[in-house]
This record gives C-alpha cells, sequence and structure tokens, in this order.
C-alpha cells in the first residue's frame, strides 16, 4: 500500500518533472499498484500515457527501474524527453558506438541513472544479464507487451525470452504496457512473461471526437476534391494505396 505521504510525493513529481496538474484516468492507480509491489498488466489507449506509469515510480522510490522496448527510436524520443526535464535516463542499443556504450555502462555501474532503456535482444544476452546483477534494478516495465503474443500485431520472439528476468530479478515487479491487446494477447503476456497474480488495468477506448463514414463511390477524384474543398480551413490526410498514386493525386 502506498502510504499518504508517497501519494503527495506523487503529485509533487508529476507537477514538478512534467509539468501536469492531475493524472490521466488510471495512471494513479497503476502507479500506486506498482509502488506496492504488484505485477501490473496496463491496457491503454494510444496518448493514454503508459510511460508515465513505470516513469514516475522511478522518481519516487530509490534504485534503476529497467525499460524493455522493441524500437529504437522509441527509446531516444523518451531518454530524450526525460533528460530535458532532469531525470537521469539512458538506453543502449545498436545505434550507439562502443564507446558511448561504455561510458553509459560505467555510469549504470556508478548508479547515475533511475530509467535504463533496452532492447529485448540485448537483454537476454547472458554479458548483459551478468552485468544487470550488479545494478539496483527495483522494477521492471514492458513496453509494447502484446509482442510477446504470435496473435499480437507486432509479434517479437525475443520477448518470450523476457522470463528470463523472473530467475534474475525475482524481486521486481513487472509492469507490462501496451495499447493493443485482445484477450487471448492478455492471457499470453501474463503467460509468457510469467507475471504474478497481476492487477489489470484497462482504460477505455472511447474517442468521441472520431467518426466513421462510408461513402458510395463514383467519381472518386471529384468527390474527395469536393470534400477537401468544403474543410480548405482545416488540415487532414488522405491515404491512397501506393505511393504512386499518392503522388498522382497530389499532383
Amino acid at each position: 500500500m502506498t502510504t499518504a505521504m508517497e501519494t503527495l510525493a506523487l503529485d509533487d513529481a508529476l507537477k514538478h518533472h512534467f509539468g501536469y496538474d492531475s493524472f490521466r484516468p488510471l495512471q494513479r492507480e497503476i502507479v500506486e499498484a506498482s509502488l506496492g509491489g504488484a505485477d501490473i498488466l496496463a491496457l491503454l489507449p494510444t496518448g493514454g500515457g503508459k510511460s508515465l506509469c513505470y516513469q514516475l515510480p522511478a522518481l519516487v522510490r530509490p534504485g534503476l527501474v529497467l525499460v524493455i522496448s522493441p524500437l529504437i527510436a522509441l527509446m531516444k524520443d523518451q531518454v530524450d524527453a526525460l533528460n530535458a526535464n532532469g531525470i537521469p535516463a539512458t538506453f543502449l542499443n545498436s545505434s550507439i558506438d562502443a564507446a558511448t556504450a561504455s561510458d553509459r555502462l560505467a555510469g549504470l555501474d556508478r548508479g547515475e541513472y533511475r530509467l535504463l532503456y533496452v532492447a529485448p535482444e540485448r537483454l537476454v544476452l547472458p554479458s548483459f544479464l551478468d552485468r544487470l546483477a550488479r545494478w539496483d534494478v527495483r522494477r521492471v516495465a514492458v513496453d509494447e507487451a502484446h509482442c510477446v503474443s504470435e496473435w499480437g500485431h507486432d509479434f517479437r520472439p525475443e520477448y518470450r525470452q523476457l522470463s528470463v528476468l523472473r530467475e534474475r530479478l525475482p524481486d521486481a515487479p513487472v509492469i507490462a504496457v501496451t495499447a493493443t491487446a485482445t484477450g487471448r494477447v492478455r492471457d499470453d503476456i501474463e503467460r509468457f512473461l510469467q507475471l504474478r497474480s497481476p492487477e489489470r488495468f484497462v482504460g477505455s477506448f472511447n474517442r468521441p471526437n472520431l467518426q466513421y463514414r462510408v461513402y458510395e463511390k463514383r467519381d472518386p477524384l471529384k468527390q474527395l476534391l469536393a470534400w477537401t474543398a468544403e474543410r480548405a480551413r482545416e488540415s487532414g490526410i488522405v491515404y491512397v494505396s501506393s505511393r504512386a498514386a499518392a503522388e498522382d493525386l497530389a499532383e
């Protein structure tokens, strides 16, 4: 259970580091459950603030949060944003040279970082796991957790090997987050990541600002021109089936 003092610290940290006055739906509940030591499966919509659910605990408790992320660009974006907010975070992946990696590993040995982002392929290397044992890892976050399931749209076989963290870091609670998971995928996430009686948090995916309409196609170019002319002061995106079609249409 989180104490009143920790709850106050959450609000302070949220405002100080991220500039927000209040939490988005389910964020507080997820963060408090994580701080209480529970394994968590969080299914929140895109833009729902999933990353804050594992970033904020790193700021109110000591130790290192290990974040597994499948995308190099996503790692860099999040680390850059954290560093800009004064939060010591780093990443290790194939985009950095040996000297940079060596410096960051030395910083991890000295306990200089609060969050470390790595790809699943690096995480399962025996040499990296040996290093990991020397760092004060208090919490593990698995981003894009649907990648563990063959039923997910971005299946990554390496995600299946993340269960090794249960052996190497038995006391570190795991938070698995995703924006897309059917019931079957959720079950796979819990099974393959070996989550222990996880608390499930499922956010609302209702977007009242989005509408879907279907029009009968007669003269598509004429229809499209008329449709965009009605919205000349707005912006939008037109999808077509190929790059050539996009260039022709733009012309």
